[in-house]
């Protein structure tokens, strides 16, 4: 899911998707959901970043979302089955400079991870030793993870990352790859910050990839903006309300022959707006940066890793 996107897209400040984690989910092919017969430079459909050469998935974590179950607080997992299957197969392995700054962040302490799905980015933390849970919305996607870890690493919960709560007290909280957009509304996103930061101790720190939204590279009187395409595949972003910030993944994808659509609905959200969420839940904001390189975030950039502190006790 960029909603569930975000697991997102597989954005490298963000993405999700699939998401984040991204999100995707492109049925056989997903969560960046991907397994595929042609090659094509994939790019991230909300940075526009290149992220893989595959055929892409839908960008955040949840492809067609029910809009009025979501908007009354029911998540639905769009991870089952076959999207699961083939999620591995076809996500990139997180980056290595995401895996070093979260192993920074975390220090001694422990680490969780929301919308963990097969353990793309906890399994590599856990190999540097940091000691990793997640709460993950999909059942199956939890049981690819458990089929990679038999034994038992990364403790997982089952749930929704806006709600559930893990025991115990962590050191860092993270949500990448744009996969906080597969949360659709506001209400959905401040409660899962605000989540995070329940988890926290006093000084630990909650990490969010996420996508700049690209309203301005429309052109005037358009809503949508294209992010990529190739032989056998086209994707865009159509902005269907700028009031609610909703926005919907057109992928277009072209496999032996035959044209699919696959539309993921996501939100998307300002740094600015995640930075009141943050101070709402009693975070201030530490760093951020265009990528997990530490490039500095500027005006241009396309994508952003954001860190906050916990505050107080």
């Amino acid at each position: 899911m960029v909603p569930r996107v975000r697991r997102g897209c597989d954005s490298q400040a963000g993405r999700k998707p699939l998401h984040h984690k991204g999100s995707g989910s492109l049925a056989p092919a997903p969560r960046d959901p991907h397994t595929t017969p042609a090659t094509f430079e994939r790019k991230c459909a909300t940075c526009g970043d290149i992220r893989s050469k595959v055929a892409p998935p839908a960008r955040n974590r949840s492809p067609r979302t029910h809009a009025g179950r979501e908007r009354a607080g029911v998540l639905e997992d769009h991870f089952a089955g076959e999207v699961a299957a083939h999620y591995d197969a076809t996500s990139p392995p997180a980056p290595e400079a995401m895996v070093d700054r979260l192993a920074e962040l975390a220090g001694a302490g422990r680490a969780l991870e929301l919308a963990v799905g097969t353990g793309r980015v906890a399994l590599p933390l856990a190999d540097r030793s940091v000691d990793v849970a997640g709460i993950e919305l999909s059942p199956d996607m939890v049981a690819v993870l458990r089929a990679k870890d038999p034994g038992g690493r990364v403790a997982v919960t089952l749930g929704d990352m806006a709600t559930t709560r893990v025991e115990g007290t962590f050191s860092l909280v993270y949500l990448v790859y744009s996969t906080i957009g597969n949360l659709r509304t506001q209400d959905q996103q401040v409660n899962c910050v605000a989540n995070a930061a329940a988890h926290l101790g006093p000084g630990g720190r909650f990490v969010v990839e996420v996508g700049v939204p690209s309203l301005r590279r429309l052109l005037p009187g358009e809503d949508a903006h294209l992010f990529s395409h190739a032989p056998g595949y086209v994707g865009f972003d159509r902005y269907t309300d700028l009031v609610a910030q909703q926005a919907t993944s057109h992928h277009f994808v072209v496999r032996e022959g035959e044209a699919r659509e696959v539309r993921t609905p996501f939100r998307y959200v300002w740094p600015s707006e995640l930075d009141l969420m943050a101070r709402l839940a009693g975070m201030e904001l530490e760093h951020r940066w265009a990528g997990w390189d530490c490039a500095p975030f500027t005006g241009e950039s396309t994508s952003h890793v954001s860190v906050w502190r916990k505050v107080g006790g």
